[in-house]
């Protein structure tokens, strides 16, 4: 038999393994299908029996594949099973007050005790994060920073920081320099000094439905109005539905995330960015672009940005470490083109400067190499658990669930029978300490109160399985018996 010839792209096991997922995703190799003996597999492809080995533990901890004792392995699942896509939003054609910030405060009233299956929170467990090492670079910075830190930063923020934060920008097509960054206290509050940058209370914004429910918090806060536009679960917001909200709205500002939206995992296609930056300058409206899971791919290659079209700074690229590194150190960054200095002066009226420590930290975390180094290893994981919570999903829940498929970030977003209540589910599944985020978090009017947000964040054990299954016999429970549910426990 021919040999295979390999590229240098990846490493042995993981073509191997990506080759064996093809041909699982073509149906070329069936569920329930024998796959060939690691001796086999060994000589066919020319590589040794460890490689082989490793291809096979990859699938199998994709959940693709599994080894059946004495007897080899199987293929396990395929993408093809999955259920269909949720629906394409349809929210009001309305500027409204937000609704929900009773119920958000509820949901998150406190932190989840350590005995609670946590679905409801989108960041990476510290069991993700590479804490060994960035404790080394925080030692380095209080041995290398002058006055051990105890000055004040310069106001955009530590110059190292901003000059290692706009090499990041390459990643996705930018061409920024350190001038161009302004260092915050994560994504959040990037949001927030840009927002106040280019609107006046009583402004209307537009936003995505759904839409992450911290950004009705920032809207409330800030006294704006919400104008929802319609998002596809696949592709996100449509440019052309978007222009004609701008005829009949006085539209003033966008807050978008243009990759792997939360909580529906959406990533605009390029040519939709172009359009959509092109639509907003030409009425000079600022669109301030949330790419805080950008670097949470799982394809080959990081999707672009609106910003990397923006020809004439309309666009305030925000972003933060807090999904992909370090939530505590509350590093985020503002590219705020136009506005940058509107932005500074904003920024100085509520902190004259950021963390020193944690700024050098992460400059000298960036500038050895490390992130790119752990953010592989992030995607990786990440990849692999959202793949086995959707089979979990389709194991537990009841016929006619539907489910998104993200190509990164963090989330999946549940479509459930229309007679299900999910802050009830949610409430419910607290007693068993199950934690989910409803649906209705994530619309200003209250939508989707038969949907569900669950984060993949946690790998995969024995608790997050018991877990899915409990949320799936309490959705059984909630929705009328009818012919065709089959018990899913």
């Amino acid at each position: 038999m021919q040999k295979k010839k390999f590229t240098k792209d990846d490493p042995l096991y993981l073509q191997v393994a990506t080759g064996l997922e093809k041909l699982i995703g073509d149906e070329t190799l069936k569920i329930g299908d024998k796959l060939p003996s690691v001796r086999v597999l060994s000589e066919e492809y020319g590589i040794s029996m460890g490689t082989a080995f490793q291809a096979y533990y990859h699938l199998e901890g994709k959940g693709l594949i599994e080894s059946r004792p004495k007897s080899g392995y199987y293929v396990r699942f395929n993408m093809r099973r999955m259920p269909g896509l949720p629906r394409i939003s349809e929210p009001d054609a309305t500027a409204n007050e937000v609704s929900v910030l009773d119920m958000i405060s509820t949901v998150f009233r406190k932190p989840h005790s350590s005995d609670v299956v946590n679905f409801s929170t989108a960041a990476p467990p510290v069991a993700l994060l590479p804490a060994a090492k960035l404790s080394k670079s925080l030692v380095h910075a209080l041995r290398s920073t002058p006055q051990q830190g105890l000055q004040y930063e310069d106001k955009q923020g530590n110059a190292e920081l901003r000059r290692q934060l706009a090499l990041l920008s390459f990643n996705w097509g930018g061409k920024s320099s350190a001038s161009d960054v302004v260092v915050m206290a994560g994504c959040s509050e990037a949001t927030v000094m840009c927002l106040k940058a280019v609107t006046k209370p009583g402004d209307t914004v537009a936003i995505e439905n759904p839409t992450f429910f911290g950004i009705f918090q920032i809207i409330e806060s800030l006294g704006l109005k919400a104008l929802e536009v319609a998002t596809d679960p696949v592709t996100g917001i449509d440019p052309d539905h978007l222009a004609g909200l701008i005829k009949k709205f006085p539209i003033k500002a966008c807050i978008f995330v243009t990759n792997f939206t939360n909580p529906i995992g959406a990533c605009m296609p390029d040519e939709k960015k172009k359009a959509l930056v092109q639509l907003l300058t030409r009425h000079r409206i600022p669109l301030i672009e949330d790419d805080i899971y950008g670097e949470m791919y799982f394809g080959r290659s990081r999707p672009k940005t609106c910003k990397s079209f923006d020809k004439e700074g309309w666009v305030l690229y925000c972003s933060s470490l807090s999904k992909s590194l370090a939530p505590g150190y509350r590093i985020g960054w503002a590219l705020p083109g136009r506005f940058t200095d509107e932005v500074v002066r904003i920024k100085m009226m509520h902190n004259i400067s950021g963390t020193t420590i944690t700024q050098q930290a992460v400059a000298h975390f960036l500038s050895i190499g490390r992130f790119e180094y752990h953010l592989k290893k992030l995607r990786k994981a990440l990849h692999t658990q959202c793949l086995r919570y959707m089979q979990g999903i389709l194991q537990y829940f009841p016929p006619g669930t539907k489910v998104s498929r993200p190509q990164g970030g963090f989330v999946l977003w549940v479509e459930l029978d229309r007679q299900l209540n999910a802050y009830k589910l949610y409430q419910e599944a607290l007693k068993h300490n199950v934690s989910v985020a409803p649906g209705a978090l994530f619309s200003a009017k209250g939508q989707f109160g038969n949907c569900l947000r669950i984060s993949y964040a946690r790998p995969w054990d024995q608790e997050v399985d018991d877990a899915l299954r409990i949320i799936g016999k309490l959705v059984t429970t909630q929705i009328r018996p009818r012919a065709g549910v089959r018990d899913t426990i």
